[in-house]
């Protein structure tokens, strides 16, 4: 009898928390992030031999808290070429929380392929008592093993639940139920060993992005810019005088602007600077609110955070700096 072959899954390991360690299993806060190598972490959840053959590779080993877009572009050439290799089946990124929505969707734009790409990462350290990270290891390397999750973009697998990259944002900064897809919820579970995906993100990802496949190496320069009581053009005037080709506003409500920022981010756009309207409101649609301030050639950032804002800003901005062209981005994707 013929044994049936295993998927061949590729772990890329960037540090994180799930590879941290510290002093004593109690510990939960103090750890060194990013202190363990990948072929610790699949030692650790010997249950991978069951399910697929796997095999790692360290791209870095960080505290995602320094991400920087050089490690974006080395995932999305690795992931890309992973793609293209007939010997492959899916991919999964271990990953340190405090980001791993960013880098999650800029692979969901930037990847070109319908093989799962699952990230995954741990709020508690490797060392901790009750450590996350081995059942989220587990899980994702299942989910990357699942047909079902073929073509559904980049997909983000945490405390048994699976979400779509472009909805997937972190809600906690301690619980091991961090993450939540506002407002639309999860597209999958893994439940009793096994994983379910009933639903599906229908912007625009993968091959269908006009920004997969490329190779990158820069990306223009976007600041956030948060408002908050008494504000002024203090901040807004130093990103363009930095050289900001864009800005994310992430105002009040609905993307509210406030009147001491108006001139200056109307000045801004005025001068080919592209500026955003998005929310700091953790949950809700940015959509044309005020005459004054569409005219001015604001865009709508739609229900994207202000982190993904800027991704999506940033990648857009390599393709064109036409208003109308950037908010058609900003609906479809």
């Amino acid at each position: 009898m013929q044994l049936k072959k295993l998927p061949q899954i590729k772990i890329l390991a960037t540090g994180g928390t799930i590879a941290g360690s510290a002093a004593s299993a109690g510990q939960l806060t103090g750890y060194t992030a990013g202190s363990l190598g990948v072929e610790s972490l699949i030692d650790a959840v010997p249950q991978l031999r069951e399910i697929a053959s796997v095999s790692g590779e360290q791209l870095a080993n960080i505290d995602s808290c320094n991400l920087t877009s050089a490690l974006w572009f080395k995932l999305a050439a690795r992931c890309n070429k992973l793609m293209a290799d007939d010997s492959v089946d899916g991919i999964v990124i271990t990953h340190g929380t405090d980001t791993l929505e960013e880098t999650a969707y800029f692979l969901n734009l930037t990847v070109n392929g319908t093989k799962p790409v699952v990230i995954t990462g741990a709020m508690r350290p490797a060392t901790a008592i009750s450590a996350d990270g081995p059942l989220d290891l587990l899980n994702a390397v299942k989910t990357a093993a699942c047909p079902a999750a073929c073509g559904k973009g980049a997909l983000v697998v945490m405390n048994d639940i699976i979400l779509a990259a472009r909805y997937a944002t972190k809600t906690s900064a301690f619980k091991v139920e961090a993450f939540q897809a506002q407002p639309y919820g999860q597209i999958g579970t893994v439940a009793g060993g096994r994983v379910f995906i009933e639903a599906e993100c229908l912007k625009y990802h993968t091959t269908q992005s006009v920004f997969s496949g490329k190779s990158y190496n820069k990306l223009p320069r976007v600041d956030i810019i948060y408002t908050h009581c008494d504000e002024d053009d203090v901040l807004i005037n130093a990103a363009v005088n930095a050289g900001a080709r864009g800005i994310v506003y992430a105002g009040s409500g609905m993307g509210s602007v406030h009147s001491g920022a108006y001139q200056a981010l109307k000045q801004a756009a005025q001068n080919g600077v592209a500026v955003v309207r998005s929310t700091r409101i953790s949950e809700g649609r940015v959509l044309p609110a005020n005459p004054e301030w569409d005219a001015a050639g604001f865009i709508s950032g739609g229900n994207l955070n202000p982190q993904k804002a800027r991704i999506l800003l940033q990648l857009a901005l390599t393709v064109t700096a036409e208003q109308q062209k950037l908010q058609q981005f900003f609906d479809e994707y």
